[in-house]
């Protein structure tokens, strides 16, 4: 996978490329409660929050959560984004976090492991800032479990260079378990649709994925073109949905 740098790269599209509504949100907080503890309030951390799009949500459902954050210009829009008094956004990333010892009663990986360099030093990074019996929320893809999203198909090589961004499931949960972790849950949330498929085509526009920058030009050039002659067809269809995994570990 080739390296984004968030500070030079993405960050000023991001929040829009990758905003949830309401409805969507109230379905991965959902998610996330039926597999946390039920008592209130829980100290969280958002690993690797970028814009914040989870990190104020998450303060108000659950309690007061840090934002860990190694994107300079990524915190910079969270911190104008947010305004939550139970979010902080301090300079971080998953493999050395700014928190105690444990100090937190879960942690969010969203969409962020892909990115992590040094796989096996987060994984017990993480179970030094939980507590025993913390949860640790993987909402990652994997290369043998790949959800496909229905515009992958329009790019050439599309599904094969997206699976090869993510590591096997098998191969995560050996590094977890190897570093002090349990499973305790494995399942996919499906999010209400992010509306039409016009609404869409702008959205994937912004490049906001990583998937994008894995490509050549000709490659990304190409795939827009077919996904703007299937959407002109019918652009105000609604974008289909698809299950997205939600792994779900315990610190033991």
């Amino acid at each position: 996978m080739r390296t984004i740098d968030y500070d030079k790269e993405q960050y000023r599209d991001y929040a829009r490329g990758r905003a949830l509504s309401e409805r969507q949100l109230r379905v991965w907080l959902d998610a996330f409660a039926s597999v946390l503890p039920g008592r209130r309030p829980l100290a969280g951390l958002d690993v690797g929050s970028g814009t914040g799009r989870f990190t104020p949500a998450l303060a108000r459902e659950f309690g007061p959560v840090v934002g860990v954050e190694p994107s300079v210009r990524m915190r910079e829009v969270a911190l104008a984004r947010s305004g939550h008094p139970g979010v902080r956004y301090p300079a971080g990333g998953a493999e050395e976090m700014p928190v105690p010892a444990d100090s937190a009663d879960y942690a969010l990986l969203f969409l962020s492991w892909h990115h992590v360099q040094d796989k096996p030093r987060a994984a017990r990074e993480l179970a030094r800032v939980l507590r025993p019996g913390g949860r640790l929320l993987l909402r990652a893809n994997f290369r043998d479990h790949h959800p496909g999203p229905w515009w992958l198909e329009h790019f050439p090589r599309g599904y094969e260079v997206d699976a090869s961004i993510f590591q096997p499931l098998h191969e995560v949960i050996a590094m977890f378990t190897s570093a002090g972790w349990k499973v305790v849950d494995y399942g996919t949330v499906t999010e209400p649709s992010p509306g039409t498929l016009g609404d869409m085509l702008e959205r994937l526009r912004l490049r906001t994925l990583s998937f994008f920058a894995q490509l050549g030009p000709e490659e990304v050039e190409a795939g827009f073109h077919r996904l703007e002659q299937v959407v002109a067809a019918d652009p105000d269809a609604p974008a289909p949905v698809f299950a997205e995994p939600l792994l779900t570990f315990e610190l033991r």
